[in-house]
């Protein structure tokens, strides 16, 4: 079976190899109805350019770097998954890189990786969005990056984000609208910047419900589960424990649930939990979690069209290139006792 060749692409749709190679780079130069033909007969014939020949042909590697600082959480698969599927469409590689801060060398080491690894682009998810010194680095080894969901310094490059701040609102206005008033919060790991928009963000709807968020219904929690049962089992040995939890995110959120099976508490009859960021095991859980879906997927598949942009090497710090997503509320059985016959386990 023959491979197709750029050659075999030139010649169905009548142009030149030279355009071909211009259209599948991403150059600008190249009119619209033969960009537009090209990439006609590139899904025809299912052309897969090879990553090692264009970097040969141009200046550009098309590797792209995820750097995380925890790759078992969910958050990060999700990031991960969008990231890509859009570096595939985009005919890209993705290489995704643990950054271990909590090392002495860190710095020396990340620093040699990328200059082995020769990257087009970088995109930093939370925490590492928010680190000077990281952003230094790659300013210093002259790789652009995408950051997702920093809490700062809009003006140091691109980014996406969403409004953690107004999301933790509503689903705090869903749990006061259930008719709870003893709502109990447990924050997620201070070293990110959405800790302190979701809390803002209950504080802020419990003031205008004219509801008081105690110091004490306020918990240190660090985005695990094991952080999400151990500080749920903190506000359910309260004297006048809360009759809702809402976690800054799942994991912390499903943490809450196994208390609550602990204590034989009836979700969301006696205690509702609500959670943030829809991973995939809100859904397998039951009853299902209602939580905040954050487009992380969509975010990263964002941040690839950004960094794959001829242009934004040379304009980072351009407002085009700051862009929010939309959250949504799903709400579930968790908090919802009359979803709870129709949710089912995908």
């Amino acid at each position: 079976m023959s491979v197709t060749s750029i050659k075999d692409v030139a010649a169905r749709a009548g142009v030149s190899p030279k355009t071909v190679s211009r259209v599948i780079n991403g150059e600008r130069h190249v009119r619209a109805d033969k960009r537009e033909r090209v990439l006609e007969v590139v899904r025809e014939l299912d052309y897969k350019p090879n990553a090692f020949a264009r970097s040969l042909s141009s200046s550009r590697s098309y590797l792209l770097g995820l750097l995380i600082d925890d790759p078992a959480s969910g958050y990060a698969a999700d990031v991960q998954l969008g990231a890509l599927m859009r570096c595939r469409e985009k005919n890209y590689h993705l290489i995704v890189e643990r950054v271990e801060r909590d090392t002495p060398d860190w710095e020396a080491e990340l620093s040699r990786s990328l200059g082995v690894m020769k990257l087009d682009g970088v995109i930093l998810t939370p925490p590492l969005c928010d680190d000077v010194t990281l952003a230094a680095l790659l300013e210093q080894a002259a790789i652009p990056f995408v950051r997702i969901a920093p809490s700062a310094a809009e003006d140091l490059s691109g980014f996406i984000r969403m409004d953690d701040c107004s999301a933790a609102a509503e689903m705090t206005r869903h749990l006061i609208g259930l008719g709870h008033r003893r709502i109990g919060f447990i924050k997620g790991d201070p070293a990110h910047g959405a800790t302190s928009a979701r809390l803002q963000g209950f504080v802020s709807e419990m003031t205008r419900a004219n509801l008081t968020a105690s110091p004490n219904l306020i918990r240190e929690g660090d985005f695990s589960s094991r952080s999400g049962f151990a500080e749920a089992e903190a506000l359910l040995a309260l004297a006048e424990p809360p009759t809702a939890i809402f976690a800054s995110n799942d994991d912390m959120a499903l943490g809450a649930l196994m208390a609550a099976m602990r204590r034989g508490l009836a979700v969301p009859q006696s205690l509702a939990i609500a959670g943030f960021d829809d991973a995939p095991t809100s859904r397998v859980t039951w009853p299902q979690l209602t939580t905040v879906h954050q487009p992380k997927a969509a975010m990263a598949a964002e941040a690839v069209d950004i960094l794959t942009d001829p242009a934004y090497r040379d304009a980072m710090t351009e407002p085009a290139y700051r862009r929010a997503l939309d959250y949504r509320l799903m709400i579930r059985g968790s908090t919802d006792a009359s979803t709870v016959s129709t949710s089912s386990v995908p």
